[in-house]
């Protein structure tokens, strides 16, 4: 395509966690400064059964069309709950891909000029069994990968759950600070 213009995008990936809306935001004010895309990723994966080919038994909607119609609205909704009424300023476009996130967010990629920004989220020990989202990102995408570390609250929350998980005392000191 001789003419043709070529917009720079910025790729992130949204689950509805809290890691990934700060992500989000995070990627909306990159595409701003970059005048670029923002092009957001939901990757989603059939449950165990359902064949690549989807099929239909009596008319109802085979299991890996309901899984796509869920991941087209947990999209919707995630771009609801960041951004509301209220739009990032840039050409959006969102994206549902069966597939593993990584490998999604990598394909979204067109070229070295793009930016991925991923969320780095605090890992629990049932995550550290799956492979890191931000490492497969930073090892194979052909393009500059911005991780975005947790907002301190996240961290905090995080640190609650982790308490009351272990059932430990609350110390009134941590209240004061």
């Amino acid at each position: 395509m001789v003419g043709a213009v070529r917009h720079q995008r910025v790729v992130t990936g949204v689950s509805g966690s809290p890691g990934s809306m700060t992500a989000l935001h995070r990627a909306a004010a990159e595409a701003r400064l970059r005048d670029a895309e923002l092009w957001v990723v939901l990757a989603w994966q059939a449950p165990g059964g359902a064949g690549p080919l989807g099929r239909h038994f009596g008319g109802a909607a085979s299991p890996t069309a309901r899984c796509r119609a869920a991941a087209v609205e947990q999209l919707r909704s995630a771009l609801e709950a960041a951004f509301g009424a209220v739009r990032p300023g840039v050409t959006l476009a969102g994206l549902t891909v069966r597939g593993t996130p990584g490998a999604a967010l990598v394909d979204a990629v067109r070229d070295a000029d793009d930016l991925i920004v991923v969320g780095t989220g605090s890992r629990t020990l049932i995550q550290w069994l799956r492979p890191s989202v931000a490492r497969y990102c930073q090892t194979h995408a052909p393009c500059p990968v911005l991780t975005v570390p947790p907002s301190p609250l996240q961290a905090e929350l995080v640190s609650v759950h982790r308490r009351n998980f272990l059932r430990l005392p609350l110390d009134l000191r941590e209240l004061a600070s």
